[in-house]
């Protein structure tokens, strides 16, 4: 271990008794460093939010992975050293590894390797609560799985109620597997099916409403303003996809209706296969009146995670809804200094200083959407009112686009089918 210096060891704590787990990703060209630490500030989280430790990391300047081992055979001995050294349970890496890119680092490393696919199913199978969740992310999970079975795989172990993360099957208990996966696959598919279409029915039920679905990065506060809105208790911490499963709650404004969705929140580098196991979730939003796109204006990289909301919401043809954008955790950003505070402060203070200007954000994005964005902070109840305000105003928009002779002054109630 004359590799790593004391320094290193130092990170790994042996007391620790949850899972430890390193991260490994690329530097590809023209990425920078301080990018590719926010992309594995990003993968902690989800190891975090997974139950595991990160004790190291580990990157690789390449133009492209590895086809046999994702990382070079140099790196792949840097890693083998620390994790044998330090006992480590899985290595983590930072994007999707093909079938046999993951047969030959379980058979070089000896551990359970995650890919971030890998990574997410495991975290939405641990927070999948509706039938319906359950079904779609088991579902993608066993899909994923199939061709991955090797002689090192644990992954299944869970399921079987196994904790090692060292040993292996034979090639009879492999191919056993892949049978049983197969049979499971094909009964999912059918109780998705069932699921669905009942769905279907619920939804048929809430036309004459308008419905509004809460949209946004992972983790930016979307729970927190789901319950603010209608005063419930949802799951709502500072973990990814603390949220997976659509909420629908019920809310009369001023005597308008309307249905409010919470939704999964998306991230960046998302594989198309993974949209389908929230597939109710997307759902809520493709049928939805009026998206709230909630931004974590306190995040440095917060313009980034709104074109990758940007996009999926192109993806799944629901780009061109109205939307009203939140901007949520003000009180955790520094705002633009008034011109008695800026008298007061150097030169050099007010170049370094990195403030947020909000009136020039909110004529930008105005500009761009139509709608004037919200400054809050939802957790604090930092400017509710104002937020209030500016989702009744477009509530009632829509609600005139289904009743134009609607009156402001009726008293509206639920009737029993929409009960």
């Amino acid at each position: 271990m004359g590799k790593f210096s004391r320094k290193l060891q130092k990170l790994h704590d042996t007391s620790v008794k949850e899972p430890t787990a390193v991260l490994v990703s690329i530097i590809r060209q023209y990425q920078s460093e301080v990018v590719t630490a926010e992309y594995l500030d990003e993968l902690a989280f989800l190891t975090e939010t997974l139950g595991a430790k990160t004790v190291y990391r580990f990157t690789q300047k390449m133009e492209k992975p590895d086809i046999k081992t994702f990382v070079g055979s140099g790196k792949l001995a840097e890693i083998l050293s620390y994790i044998t050294h330090f006992e480590v349970d899985m290595v983590i890496f930072d994007d999707d590894l093909s079938p046999s890119q993951m047969r030959n680092l379980e058979d070089e490393l000896k551990v359970k390797i995650y890919d971030r696919s890998l990574l997410i199913l495991d975290i939405f199978l641990s927070r999948a609560q509706t039938a319906q969740a359950k079904t779609q992310v088991e579902l993608a999970r066993f899909q994923y799985l199939l061709p991955r079975l090797t002689n090192m795989w644990t992954h299944l172990e869970r399921q079987r109620g196994g904790t090692t993360t060292r040993g292996g099957s034979g090639e009879k208990e492999i191919e056993t597997d892949k049978r049983d996966i197969r049979n499971r696959i094909t009964l999912l598919k059918k109780k998705l099916l069932e699921i669905e279409k009942q769905g279907e029915t619920q939804r048929k039920g809430r036309k004459g409403i308008v419905r509004v679905a809460i949209v946004g990065y992972t983790n930016v506060g979307k729970s927190t303003l789901m319950n603010l809105i209608t005063k419930t208790d949802i799951l709502a911490e500072n973990k990814l996809f603390a949220t997976v499963d659509s909420t629908v709650r019920k809310v009369v404004f001023e005597n308008v209706p309307f249905l409010l969705s919470d939704t999964v929140g998306f991230i960046r580098k998302l594989p198309t296969h993974l949209i389908e196991s929230f597939k109710s979730t997307l759902e809520e939003i493709r049928e939805a009146d009026l998206l709230i796109h909630v931004v974590d204006i306190s995040h440095p990289h917060f313009e980034d995670h709104i074109a990758v909301v940007t996009q999926t919401l192109n993806e799944i043809k629901a780009g061109e809804k109205p939307i009203l954008l939140v901007f949520n955790k003000i009180d955790l950003v520094e705002t633009m200094p008034s011109e008695e505070e800026s008298m007061q402060m150097t030169e050099l203070e007010l170049e370094e200083a990195n403030y947020l200007d909000f009136e020039s954000l909110s004529e930008a994005y105005e500009k761009k959407t139509g709608i004037k964005p919200v400054f809050m902070a939802a957790a604090s109840g930092t400017n509710v009112e104002g937020f209030r305000e500016s989702l009744i105003a477009q509530v009632k928009k829509q609600h005139r686009k289904i009743y134009p002779n609607y009156l402001e002054d009726e008293v509206y109630t639920w009737t029993e089918e929409e009960k």
